[in-house]
């Protein structure tokens, strides 16, 4: 199978070079692809245990192998640019250039091995097709750019294994896999999506808060302390002190 980047990704090409654009801000990225990687491994790992099928276990645990070498390239990287960049950039523009989203959170243990090679398959596709765009707008850098070359060509293969070994346990149901599939990644972007639209929206009404809502309190509260008296106050009489009350 060849990595062809999607459509979308192609029309962001000139967003995706100026986001790699900034050496610091590729070296955070890449460290961040290093931490989804390694976790990958992790998972892909725990799934060649719990499989019960030979053949799967032995390409779980050299897809494992191959995401625990992909996190140590993008980790030592990430790295080397860092200690040689001197920038700040604090935008990392993680929603306009992701990296692999691994098994996106995932739950291992609850997922056949006909729907986690499914899921793989569209999560493996959709990294490769996004390496392949990095690749092509890090004219700039070589070192970086050979990274992704060398990532691109695993995924490839995890990209083909997938699709052969769901062929082979469901050849006539691996459509509907594959759906079911995109519709889970679907509705996980959406919650993505919505989560950061929420977290936006409630930093805009806290600031409208701060600027707008709290300044008459403040005003109200400088008046009243205007007319608090100052100094020691005149302790009240003692009451009677003929029952407890």
């Amino acid at each position: 199978m060849d990595a062809a980047p999607a459509a979308l990704d192609r029309l962001l090409k000139p967003v995706h070079r100026w986001v790699w654009s900034d050496a610091h801000r590729r070296a955070r990225k890449l460290l961040r692809f290093a931490e989804t990687e390694a976790s990958g491994g992790r998972d892909l790992s725990r799934a060649a245990e719990l499989t019960r099928s030979p053949i799967l276990r032995r390409l779980f645990l050299r897809h494992s192998e191959d995401e625990q070498r992909h996190a140590e390239l993008f980790r030592e990287r990430g790295r080397a640019l860092l200690a040689a960049t001197k920038g700040r950039s604090r935008f990392e523009a993680n929603w306009l250039a992701p990296g692999e989203r691994g098994l996106d959170e995932l739950r291992v243990e609850a997922q056949s091995d006909v729907s986690l090679l499914a899921f793989l398959h569209l999560s493996e596709k959709a990294a490769a097709g996004r390496f392949a765009v990095y690749s092509q707008v890090l004219d700039g850098d070589a070192d970086t750019r050979m990274v992704f070359l060398r990532v691109l060509r695993d995924e490839v293969f995890h990209m083909s294994y997938t699709r052969k070994q769901l062929a082979r346990l469901v050849p006539r149901r691996q459509g509907r896999r594959l759906w079911q599939a995109r519709a889970s990644r679907l509705w996980r972007a959406y919650l993505r999506l919505a989560a950061g639209l929420a977290s936006m929206v409630a930093g805009a009404m806290l600031t409208v808060q701060y600027f707008v809502v709290l300044p008459p309190f403040a005003l109200l509260a400088r008046r009243r302390q205007r007319r608090e008296p100052t100094g020691f106050l005149q302790a009240p009489a003692p009451g009677r002190l003929e029952d407890q009350y």
